[in-house]
């Protein structure tokens, strides 16, 4: 039989190859309560204006509430040769309330209702994605409060750069996270806004009120162009490269995990919740968790790639290509709320272990700089000219197998005459960091300050 929502215009049923193709129903099932949203917010209005009469208004609304109630209940039958969620919806519908259901598609098209559901449901993951992200930075911060003194090397090349505090380091993912969470708030704006009405692409001749279904949906308010209200996908595009990024940065600290998990660091520990063990090697604890979300970032990157290719070379207005939308920004969107969860637990369940992150610190000259810095403050002389003589000094505690501190005093005033006992004052991990107390610094007080500036705003 032909599809009998769109069969009058054709005689003979779509191949099985053509049903396989064209079917969204086995992903775009999961749209049903935006969906029905939607259909209720547009009966409600053409009721209000008189399109249709209050009787069958009540008549939908009424069908409607079973079809929800059926589908979240497990007792809806959805049929592929139905196509999509909105047909099943509508079948379902007619099947319950009889011809009276065929009144709910007045002044509307599939255009407009399945960019009304996908507009809906990425404005909720949204919403949900804020909650968790901010979850994470509350538990980042409670880390950076808990361990504001705790020394560590800070790295570049993964080289030892300079000491830093555990929770200086944590606090950088804080940071980066709320940039996720400004992203995310600003493509929220231009999801916000409602395509109902717009119809197949040109509007409708009937008197609709798109203010009042706007209302209704919680929209800010109706898109202006009916092209662009059925054709536009940046609103996904855009909170996927949100997502995009946001995966990247839950990868990089993963990546870190990973590395303090190991033998060679021993910064931190994981316990059995989010490790897992060899099949054949009694003595590995592996970093699963963090290397899964290290390697999902891809599937979200992937997928804003896939949607960007996809749309890349559509004319006005609506194309079926579109339909290949929902799968990578479903995809996407779960996977990394998935990661979110996974890095707020690992998080909440590190110890770091400070003595190892003590002697890390102490090794690979990572007080260079505060020489360095000591030469210019103290005895005047030009910063190139005082890395001059720290490189040198540095090379002299290598040669001889001890830090810089291990240097007595004639060592290192046969580089710089200048040079006094007070050098040594700078030379500890402890100085280091203490000094380091400029704005955004990693001095103790400057992080606890910060830890409990940011656990105040996270609530």
């Amino acid at each position: 039989m032909t599809n009998r929502m769109w069969g009058g215009r054709f005689a003979e049923t779509p191949s099985e190859i053509m049903e396989e193709v064209n079917t969204s129903i086995d992903f775009d099932k999961r749209l049903f309560a935006e969906d029905i949203a939607g259909s209720k917010a547009h009966c409600k209005m053409l009721a209000a204006t008189g399109i249709i009469s209050a009787d069958d208004a009540a008549e939908i609304r009424r069908g409607l509430e079973q079809v929800q109630s059926e589908i979240a209940a497990g007792e809806f039958t959805f049929s592929r040769s139905l196509e999509d969620i909105h047909m099943n919806v509508e079948s379902r519908l007619a099947e319950i309330i009889g011809p009276t259901a065929g009144r709910l598609h007045t002044a509307r098209s599939r255009n407009d209702q399945v960019a009304t559901d996908l507009r809906l449901y990425v404005r909720g993951v949204i919403d949900h994605l804020d909650e968790q992200l901010k979850g994470l930075q509350r538990a980042l911060a409670r880390q950076a409060k808990a361990h504001a003194d705790a020394i560590m090397p800070g790295f570049t090349h993964l080289q030892t750069a300079q000491p830093v505090t555990f929770g200086h380091h944590c606090l950088a993912y804080v940071e980066m996270l709320g940039r996720d969470r400004e992203r995310f708030a600003g493509a929220r704006k231009r999801v916000n806004e409602n395509p109902l009405g717009a119809a197949a692409l040109a509007g409708t001749s009937f008197p609709i009120d798109r203010e009042m279904t706007s209302r209704e949906l919680g929209f800010a308010s109706p898109m202006r162009n009916s092209l662009d209200a059925v054709s536009a996908r940046d609103f996904a595009i855009e909170t996927m490269a949100a997502a995009a990024i946001c995966a990247v940065h839950l990868s990089r600290f993963a990546e870190e995990l990973v590395l303090w998990t190991s033998a060679q660091f021993r910064f931190i520990k994981l316990s059995d919740r989010f490790t897992t063990g060899s099949s054949i090697m009694p003595q590995k604890r592996n970093p699963d968790a963090a290397e899964l979300v290290r390697g999902k970032a891809g599937r979200v990157i992937g997928a804003l790639v896939t949607l960007m290719v996809m749309m890349k070379g559509l004319p006005l207005a609506y194309g079926k290509d579109m339909q290949e939308d929902k799968e990578p920004v479903f995809d996407a969107l779960d996977t990394l709320s998935l990661t979110v969860a996974a890095t707020t637990g690992m998080v909440e369940d590190l110890q770091p272990d400070r003595d190892a992150l003590r002697a890390a610190a102490d090794s690979g000259f990572a007080t260079a700089t505060d020489l360095a810095d000591w030469l210019v403050r103290v005895l005047g002389l030009p910063f190139r000219a005082a890395h001059h003589v720290t490189g040198a000094l540095v090379a002299k505690a290598e040669a001889k197998g001890v830090d810089l501190a291990g240097l007595d005093l004639g060592e290192m005033q046969a580089v710089e005459a200048g040079i006094t006992e007070d050098v040594y004052s700078v030379l500890t991990v402890e100085a280091s960091v203490r000094s380091r107390r400029s704005l955004g610094g990693t001095a103790p007080e400057n992080v606890a300050a910060e830890a409990a500036r940011w656990l105040k705003l996270l609530g």
